[in-house]
């Protein structure tokens, strides 16, 4: 009788094992788990319960159910496609200096040896580290008509730069110059971390069969860093009209004419300058899904177009 007993209880200690076991690794998740939702996903799904709504963001003020009306005004606003085409422009020019151009400086690294290699890559990261405050402060006065140094360089060459934050054709370009200047040492890390994964024998085996430096970077380099360079272009398309907000408001809060918002930008004026919480949740909304379609169709394309290292 003892010795059936003692064998049920042996059996069933690995069982209790083998659960908790199982057990463990959704534990180790949890706390994320429910971060994402309660910050995430949470959040979202009041945005789209509010877009059904008029409200004004005051407590004490009833929300008004007024259907797909705020969708429709969101979409027959002329400011909403001024904004998109200069989120277009933004995300256009950015993938110039977020992707093309961090190439061509984590190429120009690999021939600097030793420690210049490091002070090199230091210097190019080292104004993503400078915060957007900073940054619209010393921007600005660089750009500043009296005493500025970029005007006054201009001068001497026979350029007048006026105030470039309050001219319709050039704040949105002063947005992306700032902009870009910050953002480019991220992308030198990135490109720089993907470069650094590929196994040097590719090059050292071409180049011993006779391939020039060029030939090298076309034809191998290039190809192996594709999946790097996919992942820098799908970040670039998704956050560059983050990554302008906060210059924008700094700098040029969207002016002069809404020369220089953009879709985030957008959204802000709607909820908390114009106090419409509702338009504003369906304008995020219509944003949302249509990044969300980007998202998945550059994560179809990259898995086809990709080159990977196996």
């Amino acid at each position: 009788m003892e010795t059936a007993e003692a064998a049920r209880a042996a059996s069933a200690a690995p069982r209790t094992a083998r659960r908790r076991f199982a057990l463990a690794p959704y534990l180790y998740v949890l706390p994320a788990t429910a971060l994402l939702i309660v910050w995430t996903y949470l959040p979202l799904a009041q945005t789209f319960e509010l877009s059904f709504f008029d409200w004004n963001l005051i407590p004490t003020q009833p929300k008004q159910p007024v259907g797909f009306a705020n969708y429709a005004t969101v979409l027959s606003l002329p400011e909403l496609h001024q904004a998109l085409w200069n989120t277009l422009i933004y995300t256009v020019a950015f993938l110039g200096v977020s992707v093309a151009l961090p190439v061509i400086f984590a190429l120009l690294s690999r021939q600097v040896a030793g420690r210049a290699k490091t002070v090199y890559q230091a210097l190019i990261f080292v104004p993503f580290l400078v915060t957007p405050v900073a940054t619209s402060a010393i921007w600005r006065w660089m750009f500043a008509p009296e005493g500025g140094t970029i005007p006054a360089v201009a001068r001497t060459l026979g350029i007048e730069l006026g105030n470039v934050f309050r001219e319709p054709d050039s704040s949105l370009w002063a947005v992306v110059v700032i902009v870009g200047w910050q953002m480019l040492g991220f992308g030198v890390l990135v490109v720089s971390a993907g470069l650094a994964g590929i196994s040097p024998d590719y090059g050292n085996a071409a180049a011993t069969d006779g391939a020039t430096a060029a030939q090298i970077t076309r034809r191998i380099t290039l190809p192996l860093l594709s999946p790097t360079l996919v992942f820098l272009g799908l970040m670039t398309i998704l956050l560059s009209a983050q990554w302008t907000f906060p210059i924008i408001d700094l700098a040029t809060q969207g002016g002069p004419g809404g020369s220089s918002t953009n879709i985030y930008y957008l959204l802000y004026q709607f909820g908390f300058r114009n106090f419409d919480a509702g338009l504003s949740a369906a304008a995020g909304t219509v944003f949302f899904l249509g990044f969300g379609l980007i998202a998945l169709l550059f994560v179809e394309l990259s898995e086809r177009l990709s080159f990977h290292d196996n």
